[in-house]
């Protein structure tokens, strides 16, 4: 059984990939129009749904607000250990949260850390302004801000070598080399993603929905990759980095209803 790693924590030098995607053909008809009137800008599909991100999950935060996703508390106990007060470290420190979506993520870290600092960003205008509107959003402990990690320059909002924790949570790709600068020496880069052989992931390839191995657009337009342990561990080494911890989760859902049973691998 292949999975991949929980989270990953990594010496902060810098990385940068592009995944090389392929066209796909999709027998769910929702489909066939989308993909027509794609086809018809970009001969390849990966760059249509690249240069469309925004589009997407903006519609998809417009649509779902913050109920799709649920409070990430588990991270507290996963990773609390790099977020906990250090006796050495004298100054706050400080998170930069790449897709921070909805907030769930950042919120629940600084319930349970009122020292932190947080830098978030995210490509979705709607997003951001749901995090704004959290209940618990301060301006002076979070800095919510709209950004294009693959494309934007983050140093002109955030000054190099000043943030202690990178958080990754299921945003596809690892950013450019330019978000990895803004660490501290001897801070850290956590990763959560998706695993080869997630129920997601066999639905999606049933449908005919890959555009190339691992990557896949759902129907909403949104894509998702889900990565083995040897690809994303593979990455990270290639780039210079030092993996400090791997962990792997794997959970059976059972839903009663339609009597099914789905493996999840994160």
């Amino acid at each position: 059984m292949t999975v991949v790693p929980l989270a990953i924590a990594v010496d902060p030098r810098y990385c940068r990939w592009r995944h090389q995607f392929s066209l796909f053909i999709s027998h769910d008809p929702w489909f066939r129009p989308m993909a027509i009137q794609a086809t018809r800008k970009y001969p390849n599909l990966a760059e249509y749904y690249q240069k469309n991100a925004t589009k997407f999950w903006d519609n998809f935060y417009k649509r779902h607000k913050n109920k799709f996703f649920k409070d990430r508390h588990y991270l507290e106990k996963d990773w609390g250990q790099y977020f906990s007060d250090d006796a050495n470290y004298t100054n706050v420190k400080v998170l930069l949260e790449v897709g921070c979506g909805a907030g769930n993520t950042i919120f629940p870290l600084i319930a349970a850390y009122p020292e932190l600092y947080v830098q978030a960003c995210d490509i979705s205008p709607h997003a951001i302004a749901l995090v704004k509107s959290h209940a618990e959003f301060k301006e002076d402990q979070v800095n919510a801000f709209l950004c294009d990690v693959t494309v934007d320059n983050l140093l002109e909002r955030i000054n190099p070598s000043s943030v202690d924790v990178i958080t990754l949570v299921r945003v596809l790709e690892i950013p450019n080399s330019e978000v990895l600068i803004l660490h501290l020496p001897d801070g850290y880069v956590l990763l959560r993603d998706y695993a080869i052989g997630d129920f997601a992931q066999v639905k999606l390839e049933n449908k005919n929905q890959m555009i190339s191995e691992g990557f896949y657009v759902r129907g909403d337009g949104t894509c998702s990759f889900y990565f083995s342990e040897d690809f994303l561990s593979t990455l990270f080494f290639q780039a210079g980095f030092n993996t400090v911890d791997i962990s792997t989760y794997c959970k059976q859902i059972k839903n009663s209803h339609k009597n099914i049973t789905m493996d999840r691998y994160v």
